[in-house]
């Protein structure tokens, strides 16, 4: 996925620092947590190299590509925690196969396409509005599975991801731009402004733990 426009490259160096910011502390979610899928060996397999890493700017870029399909399989708190990797390894042009994009854009758009069958057409919806598996979600569409799955990131995480999807959709040409503008629109510009900051979350943890502290003391002897 090259990015070698001239004009567009002018300001990757801003954009790759951004997102180390955004994501420097970020929580590794633990061993135990880093798996989102158990259907399937493929699952577990894709994650594999994920395991023990502390911190995700460790990540090869050569091993990213290769298990491009983590990011299907990774838990919440996973995918949280290695995109970063993912997103400045595509800004330099290391990733062939992986697609970030894909991954930070889908079901904010809708799609029809029709495939004839027997000299019939069927008209099949997909994205936004197209239902995800009714017989085992119910009414959950993709743009509900989709907010879910991106509400994980917190407000400085989701302003450094809207930079790097405006940069992405600023590609001469892309095939993505329709896409990232759904998603954007529909999704990211307004989470950058109303997501919890970073501070809030390191607070509501604090608390957790000074609560844990607490409850886990032995009562006081009232004698």
């Amino acid at each position: 996925m090259p990015l070698s426009d001239q004009e567009t490259a002018l300001d990757k160096q801003e954009i790759i620092d951004l997102i180390r910011a955004a994501f420097l502390q970020t929580d590794y979610p633990g061993d135990g947590f880093l798996l989102g899928s158990r259907e399937g060996d493929d699952a577990f397999e894709a994650v594999q190299p994920f395991r023990d890493v502390a911190d995700w700017s460790d990540m090869d870029p050569e091993v990213l590509d290769h298990n491009y399909d983590a990011l299907s399989f990774l838990s919440d708190g996973g995918f949280r925690f290695f995109l970063p990797a993912y997103l400045i390894a595509d800004l330099n042009d290391q990733l062939r196969t992986a697609d970030p994009v894909f991954h930070l854009t889908g079901g904010f758009r809708d799609t029809m396409v029709s495939i004839p069958l027997g000299g019939i057409p069927f008209e099949k919806r997909i994205g936004r509005a197209a239902f995800v598996n009714p017989r085992r979600y119910g009414a959950m569409m993709f743009e509900d599975y989709a907010r879910y799955r991106l509400s994980v990131f917190t407000r400085e995480e989701a302003r450094a991801i809207v930079s790097y999807l405006e940069y992405r959709q600023a590609v001469p040409d892309s095939v993505d731009g329709e896409t990232i503008d759904a998603a954007l629109g529909g999704f990211w510009r307004e989470r950058a402004e109303s997501a919890p900051p970073a501070e809030a979350l390191a607070d509501h943890l604090r608390a957790e733990e000074e609560f844990m502290r607490r409850i886990s003391e032995p009562p006081d002897d009232p004698g």
